[in-house]
């Protein structure tokens, strides 16, 4: 390389490194202006306050600053002054006094105070986006879902892209109990964010309230590992299985509900109340009884714990009363038989007909004694709630018509006073519960 092209050389490195560093120090010189630009704003502004707490031009510089920067506390008390300021200072824009002062409240989570600035707010520029949106959200917060709804409808239309409004218009819906209205937008909540589980959630609430029971149980069986939402959804899902009578689903359900941490107390306690009561369903009694007695140990009076309780504690000692009021047909009308051939002790009692109804189980037999012999009509009712009556006179119709001597109605729960008076003169027999228990015990229903 010749002289020249190695003083040229040398001149375009220098000319380069001087670019780079001017650029750095304009670059550093920059920022240390913003900055000294925010500090020197705030000590302006505090100036101006100092000498007069209404300042307008103070307000807005620190408001503008504090905003900005998401420091709600101090923003919420300047657009609080300044609100209030406004009608004697035409320099205050009262729509964006306003505006920011409930929004700096909602950020605070202090609704009620939100309310004051948002309406007004609305009042000014009822076509404002802002103005809709968080109005919406306070109607929200403060739980009057049916008036948030069209403020957050209109919102929408002013800006449908605009994030988070899908959401809360669905949440609104749901919460409002507009279950059908609320699956578009839970939808497109989801389309925007599909982490969000508790539109995923409040979707498939709503599916199975507006008969998309299928769907539904789909995502609640999806949820059913989420810490937050999986015990509801167990709780969702379960009640369905047993909806379809597939109590072993459901009680996989439950018992996966039961397993999660830090459940709310009222979820607890209906996944045992439903656990217990599909235990019942699949002759689980001893199962069935400890939910209910984890559950009376919370809360003594919870639904019709106590009278379950006494209930299945009976049922649980007594396995032929167990039979007589929760087996199959077949296993009920064998028990029935059982008791008509061993209610005459030292009698000849022979079956002439069985007659199997949905309400009842009637035998009509002959029975033989030494002294006398009759033709007989034995009725049996598993209800445990009270017979009346009107069955009382059918029951003494039919031993009419039958021809029969005597009948003889059982039943588990107990007889009314009229059904009781009617009987009286007549040639039927009413055994209730405590009866019924008393020849249960003497049975051997295996032999």
């Amino acid at each position: 390389m010749d002289p020249l092209s190695t003083v040229i050389a040398i001149v375009i490195i220098i000319a380069f490194a001087a670019i780079l560093i001017a650029f750095s120090t304009r670059k550093k010189g920059g920022k240390k202006g913003k900055s000294k630009g925010r500090a020197q704003i705030i000590r302006e502004a505090s100036r101006k306050l100092s000498q007069d707490p209404h300042n307008p031009d103070g307000l807005r510089a620190l408001g503008e600053i504090y905003y900005n920067e998401h420091t709600w506390d101090k923003a919420y008390q300047i657009y609080e002054t300044m609100m209030s300021i406004a009608p004697a200072h035409p320099e205050i824009d009262p729509f964006l006094a306003s505006l920011r002062q409930g929004i700096c409240a909602l950020k605070l989570d202090k609704v009620q105070e939100a309310f004051k600035g948002l309406v007004t707010a609305y009042q000014i520029k009822g076509d404002n986006f802002e103005a809709n949106y968080y109005l919406g959200l306070a109607c929200y917060k403060n739980k009057e879902y049916d008036k948030a709804i069209p403020c957050l409808k209109k919102a929408l239309v002013i800006k449908p892209d605009a994030p988070e409004v899908n959401s809360y218009l669905g949440f609104a819906y749901y919460k409002g109990h507009h279950y059908r209205d609320s699956l578009p937008f839970l939808k497109r909540a989801l389309d925007e964010n599909p982490e969000n589980k508790e539109a995923l959630f409040s979707m498939a609430d709503s599916m199975q309230d507006s008969g998309y029971g299928d769907k539904a149980l789909k995502v609640f069986m999806h949820l059913r590992p989420d810490p937050e939402f999986g015990a509801r959804s167990c709780l969702a899902a379960g009640s369905i299985h047993m909806r379809m009578n597939q109590y072993d689903k459901a009680a996989q359900d439950f018992e996966i509900g039961l397993r999660h941490q830090n459940i709310p107390q009222d979820i607890y306690l209906e996944l045992k109340y439903k656990l217990g009561t599909t235990c019942f369903a699949t002759d689980k009694i001893a199962v069935g009884l400890s939910c209910l007695k984890d559950i009376q140990a919370l809360n003594p009076t919870y639904k019709d714990v106590p009278n379950l309780l006494s209930r299945y504690q009976e049922l649980n000692q007594n396995k032929n009363l167990q039979t007589y009021l929760m087996s199959s047909s077949s296993d009920f009308v064998a028990l029935c038989r059982k008791i008509s051939m061993s209610y005459y002790q030292k009698a000849v009692t022979k079956i002439q007909d069985i007659a199997v109804t949905p309400e009842n189980v009637e035998i009509l037999l002959t029975v033989e004694t030494p002294r006398w012999e009759d033709t007989e009509v034995f009725r049996f009712y598993r209800t445990t709630s009270a017979t009346g009556e009107l069955a009382v006179r059918d029951f003494h119709s039919k031993v009419s018509d039958s021809k029969a001597d005597r009948g003889i109605c059982f039943t588990a729960g107990p007889y009314t006073e009229e059904a009781r008076r009617y009987a009286e003169g007549r040639p039927i027999d009413l055994v209730a519960k405590e009866g019924l228990v008393r020849l249960l015990k003497k049975i051997d229903i295996v032999g």
